[in-house]
């Protein structure tokens, strides 16, 4: 009996360690699937999609968020001791403090019309993301204008002009490719067949 057993636990190891051959019906890749199983793929598929969709607009919001609190920390030291911060420092001679101040407030809006784009789940998000880039060109000209009149160009306040605009640029960029793959997915969901079996 001992004999038995051992061949048969040694024939069940070879039969699981073997390759699949072409034999077997549960592998067959050129088998259609039936409309239920489709349905959970579809669905599993879209699951997926949303999940990350939800993943990427988070991160990205999260980034633009965390811009945000640095404007609001600029704009509140800029109004206590002006020309305190470096940044703000070079523009001394040729801009009055207000202007600073409200530039930054135009780059605090610019971000959080692309940040309320991202996380908004409606078909106006993409709208909203293009006032951002709007309110931010304007706002890139005002910065790039004053950093032209300084006696040396200074590399280190480049992100004052480009900031909110690549800001909402990135995110436009990010909205499109999670369209995209939604837009992937539904086509899909469109792809499946009737199912028949004989």
């Amino acid at each position: 009996m001992k004999r038995l057993t051992r061949k048969w636990r040694r024939r069940s190891r070879d039969h699981e360690l073997s390759l699949p051959t072409r034999d077997d019906p549960s592998l067959d890749d050129s088998r259609p699937i039936d409309t239920q199983e489709q349905e959970e793929m579809v669905r599993s598929f879209e699951r997926s999609q949303a999940q990350q969709s939800l993943f990427w607009r988070t991160v990205f919001a999260g980034f633009l968020l965390c811009f945000v609190a640095f404007l609001i920390y600029s704009i509140f030291q800029q109004a206590s001791s002006p020309w305190e911060l470096r940044f703000h420092a070079y523009f001394i001679e040729d801009i009055h403090s207000w202007m600073v101040i409200l530039a930054d407030w135009v780059a605090v809006l610019a971000c959080s019309m692309a940040i309320f784009g991202l996380v908004r789940n409606s078909t106006h998000r993409r709208q909203w993301l293009w006032y951002s880039c709007f309110t931010s060109i304007p706002l890139a000209v005002f910065w790039l204008y004053y950093m032209l009149r300084m006696p040396r160009f200074r590399w280190d306040v480049l992100w004052l002009p480009l900031g909110p605009l690549s800001g909402a640029g990135i995110c436009l960029y990010v909205d499109h490719l999670l369209n995209e793959s939604s837009e992937e997915v539904k086509k899909l969901r469109a792809y499946m067949y009737a199912y028949k079996a004989n």
